[in-house]
């Protein structure tokens, strides 16, 4: 590949491992709210409908079709009625537990901090995410991750999201970059990918659950430790 100085990094998905923090985080809240009480039969099948809604949700999000409250409001009511809980009864208090506990959790994808630490000696690195300003600050620092970054660029400060060219013009100013000597790698192609692509940057698509590469994506990874081998 070729020569580059700057390396922008996604956070949630990407280095640290959003689907398995939050399990561990459900996991324990299924059984702190007693929420076999109210007539949910596992801890599974939450995680499970969980998962799809904030997806989907996320999804809209990067898009902006939906602000923060939005999703902080939907995704756990959706999730309780999806499984057949009466509005009336759903724990309001749910999401606010969830907000304070999952960010606490530190599991990281494999390779995390030595891959980092690698690529730290031979490059700039930043990070660029559109998670809430709170929850990643608190992610960050309990995971040591910020020792590795030059800059921490979180979209509800800049006003916009990954995937518009404006949170990537505002990243790569901040880093003093050009685009020709950046790139960024994120396992979400529609907010890291094809956002910078779009932008005109480059970009490594992070997939470590092997789905199928759509044949427009020029780079993509399995595992964080590729990248030692690639830059």
């Amino acid at each position: 590949m070729k020569r580059y100085t700057h390396l922008f990094f996604d956070l949630d998905h990407t280095i640290w491992d959003f689907d398995r923090n939050a399990e561990e985080t459900l996991q324990e809240l299924f059984v702190l709210h007693n929420l076999e009480a109210l007539g949910l039969k596992s801890a599974t099948e939450f995680i499970t409908t969980y998962t799809h809604n904030n997806h989907a949700l996320w999804a809209d999000y990067h898009l902006g079709k939906i602000d923060k409250e939005t999703l902080r409001q939907t995704r756990f009511r959706k999730t309780f009625t999806d499984l057949g809980l009466h509005p009336d009864v759903v724990p309001v208090e749910f999401e606010d537990a969830y907000v304070e506990l999952c960010p606490t959790k530190t599991n990281l994808f494999p390779h995390a901090h030595e891959t980092l630490s690698y690529l730290q000696q031979k490059y700039s690195l930043h990070l660029i995410t559109n998670g809430f300003k709170e929850a990643t600050r608190r992610k960050v620092s309990g995971t040591g991750l910020e020792k590795y970054f030059t800059n921490i660029i979180i979209s509800e400060l800049v006003g916009v999201n990954k995937p518009d060219k404006a949170i990537f013009k505002h990243a790569l100013e901040l880093a003093g970059a050009k685009k020709e000597e950046s790139i960024m790698i994120g396992d979400s192609l529609e907010a890291d990918v094809y956002g910078a692509l779009n932008f005109g940057m480059d970009a490594i698509y992070f997939n470590p659950l092997k789905v199928p590469k759509p044949e427009d994506v020029p780079v993509q990874i399995h595992s964080l430790d590729e990248l030692t081998q690639l830059l």
